[in-house]
C-alpha cells in the first residue's frame, strides 16, 4: 500500500475538492493526478517534439516551436471550415 500523509487545508477547500471529485466520479487522488505538474508538462512537450523530429522529419528548433503559431488551434479551425463546407455552409 502507498504511504499516506495529511495535507491541511480549510474545511471549505476540503469540501470543495470532495465535491469536485464526487461530481467527476473519481477519488481525491485521481482528481489530483488529472493535473500534471509543470515538470510533467515539460516532459510531455519534449517527448512530443522528439517524436516529431525522429518520426516525421520535423526540423524546427525548440525556439521555433515556442514562437510558432498555435498549430492545434489552426488544425481545429481548418477542421471546422471543412465540416462547414461539407454541410454546405459558408465558413
Amino acid at each position: 500500500m502507498a504511504e499516506r500523509t495529511t495535507i491541511q487545508v480549510t474545511k471549505e477547500v476540503r469540501d470543495h475538492l470532495a465535491q469536485v471529485a464526487k461530481d467527476r466520479g473519481v477519488t481525491l487522488e485521481q482528481l489530483a493526478a488529472e493535473r500534471p505538474t509543470a515538470e510533467q508538462i515539460a516532459e510531455r512537450v519534449a517527448a512530443t517534439r522528439r517524436v516529431l523530429r525522429e518520426r516525421m522529419g520535423c526540423r524546427l528548433t525548440d525556439e521555433e516551436f515556442d514562437n510558432g503559431p498555435d498549430v492545434l488551434a489552426n488544425v481545429y479551425t481548418m477542421a471546422a471550415e471543412k465540416a462547414h463546407a461539407l454541410r454546405g455552409h459558408a465558413a
